[in-house]
C-alpha cells in the first residue's frame, strides 16, 4: 500500500511538472529566440549571439502593469548587483494599452524610474510571440555557453 501511494505521488508530481512546463511556455535546453527589435533605450540593439559567456535576464514588461512595477525594484537590484559579474538584463517593453505604445512615454518612464539596463521596444509583439509569452511580467533566464542558448520561464526565486 505504501509503495502504491509513493508511486502515485511520484507520477502526480511528474505530470504536474510536465504540465507546468508546457503551460507556461518554458523551453528548457533549446536555443532562446533572437531579440531583433529595432528601437532600444539605454543601449544599442543587443543580440543574444553576441553575449557569449553572459547570463541574460529577459524581462517582458509594460510600464502600466501593476505587477511589473512590483517586480521592477528586484530586477534593478539584480542588475546593479550582478552586472559586473556578467549579468545582462534586457527589458522587452510589450505594451498592453495604446499610451504604452508611445516610445516617448516609455523613455520618460525609464528615465523617471532610473532603469539603467537595456530596454527593447516591442510594439509589434515580435519578440513576445517568438518567446511564446502570455503575460506580464515574465522573466526568462538565458544561459549563454559556447554560443548556445537555453532559456526557461519559471516562476519562483532567482
Amino acid at each position: 500500500m505504501k509503495l502504491q501511494l509513493t508511486l502515485i505521488l511520484v507520477l502526480a508530481v511528474a505530470i504536474s511538472v510536465l504540465w507546468l512546463s508546457k503551460s507556461q511556455g518554458a523551453i528548457v535546453g533549446q536555443r532562446a529566440p533572437a531579440i531583433t527589435n529595432d528601437t532600444w533605450i539605454n543601449a544599442e540593439p543587443l543580440r543574444l549571439a553576441e553575449l557569449k559567456g553572459k547570463v541574460v535576464l529577459v524581462e517582458f514588461w509594460t510600464f502600466g502593469c501593476y505587477n511589473c512595477q512590483n517586480v521592477e525594484p528586484y530586477v534593478k537590484s539584480w542588475y546593479d548587483k550582478f552586472k559586473d559579474s556578467g549579468l545582462v538584463v534586457i527589458g522587452i517593453h510589450s505594451p498592453e494599452f495604446g499610451h504604452e505604445r508611445v516610445v516617448k512615454n516609455v523613455r520618460n518612464y525609464v528615465r523617471e524610474h532610473k532603469i539603467q539596463y537595456a530596454v527593447a521596444i516591442d510594439n509589434d509583439y515580435k519578440t513576445w510571440n517568438s518567446y511564446q509569452n502570455r503575460y506580464w511580467p515574465a522573466l526568462y533566464l538565458v544561459r549563454q555557453a559556447r554560443g548556445d542558448s537555453s532559456h526557461s520561464n519559471r516562476r519562483g526565486r532567482l
